[in-house]
């Protein structure tokens, strides 16, 4: 076999679902990245903005580079019954992070991938490695490798797997046998996942505006979501699922991955109850979901999130698990209480809005009070 094919061999015994190679070089889609970084939609993340034209040529990471061996991982793995999926008593999680983080699952079989190569290579091969943490545009460099083709959802979708896949990158100084895109399938006429947006965050086919998104309001975002955008949340309070949850191409052909680690504890690890989230402190936080990707959001974050899915749900069986969230240590926390308990006023809750106003410090949080008494 050739050290392509031998490459490949391992992939698939290491328990990749995927691997292409492409040619390092210019991202086909590098035009179309700056002109989304230079429209603002990367909103606050300074990670996607910072040293553009670095991230559109893997040559200006690595100058030595000649490949790219692009790896897939499945994470489908359960179907939500409807009667947990549809409770909004209950906060959704989105599918990636059920189990746990895909960054410590998926970095140690890359290692291993690239200590293979540089055995096979019989040679000191100059490599790098990512798992969604490097500066490159790795959808696109994924499509080049023939993983798939890129949705008007912006995710990458492989014809016979859909795409629930986590992607992972070496980039190395071989010349080795490249795959072809697929170009034969796409998304046709298709405009599910574009009328399916709670929050209307794709602006055209193909575009994605991220300070809309739902994954970014309840992940990226450091700071208080959008009133205007809090309703469409509705009970999502780490990320959202809604524009692959209507593609075909997942519908027909996810198949649950063999990834052990990929699904979740229980139900309640996927959609928990929300008042059982609204009150949890820090070291809860930190145990309940140790080595989850949730801990990106951080406790002021989820409660954040939480606050905003309590709203939206309005029933007064929430109302004293708020009140108790007005006094929590994180401003973020009690500003969006503040609005949640705004949707039900109550006569206990406009005496407890007013006796928090009375004591309230921070100034947006005075603000969120004051719209909520209005």
């Amino acid at each position: 076999m050739s050290l392509t094919e031998r490459i490949k061999h391992k992939a698939y015994d290491l328990g990749f679902d995927l691997i292409g190679i492409a040619p390092a070089g210019r991202a086909t889609r590098a035009d179309a990245y700056a002109r989304w970084v230079e429209a603002g939609r990367a909103g606050e993340m300074a990670y996607m903005t910072r040293d553009p034209q670095r991230r559109q040529n893997v040559r200006n990471i690595q100058p030595e580079a000649r490949s790219v061996i692009v790896l897939g991982l499945s994470h489908y793995t359960i179907d939500l019954p409807d009667e947990i999926k549809h409770d909004p008593s209950r906060g959704l999680i989105a599918r990636y992070a059920w189990g746990l983080d895909y960054h410590d699952v998926m970095t140690p079989r890359v290692r291993d991938l690239l200590q293979f190569i540089r055995a096979e290579a019989v040679r000191d091969v100059q490599a790098r490695i990512y798992v969604d943490t490097g500066p490159v545009l790795e959808r696109d460099i994924a499509e080049q490798a023939g993983l798939g083709f890129t949705g008007k959802n912006t995710c990458l979708i492989h014809p016979r797997m859909g795409s629930w896949i986590f992607l992972g990158e070496i980039i190395v100084d071989l010349d080795l046998d490249y795959d072809r895109p697929i170009t034969k399938v796409g998304c046709g006429t298709c405009t599910r996942c574009l009328v399916a947006c709670p929050t209307d965050a794709f602006v055209a086919p193909y575009v994605l505006d991220s300070r809309r998104c739902i994954a970014y309001l309840t992940i990226e975002l450091k700071e208080s979501i959008p009133r205007e955008l809090r309703e469409p949340m509705g009970n999502r309070i780490f990320g959202c699922d809604e524009c692959q949850d209507v593609c075909p191409w997942p519908q027909r052909f996810a198949r649950p991955t063999s990834e052990s680690a990929f699904y979740p504890a229980d139900l309640d690890r996927a959609a928990p109850k929300l008042l059982d989230l609204i009150g949890i402190t820090a070291e809860q936080f930190r145990e309940r979901f140790k080595g989850t990707p949730i801990l990106r959001a951080k406790r002021s974050g989820l409660l954040r999130n939480v606050a905003v899915a309590l709203g939206n749900w309005g029933d007064e069986a929430a109302v004293p698990s708020l009140i108790g969230a007005l006094n929590d240590s994180e401003p973020l926390a009690r500003g969006h209480a503040a609005w949640a308990l705004g949707q039900m006023r109550t006569p206990d809750v406009c005496r407890a809005l007013e006796a928090r106003l009375q004591i309230e410090t921070d100034t947006t949080v005075k603000e969120e009070i004051n719209l909520a008494l209005m």
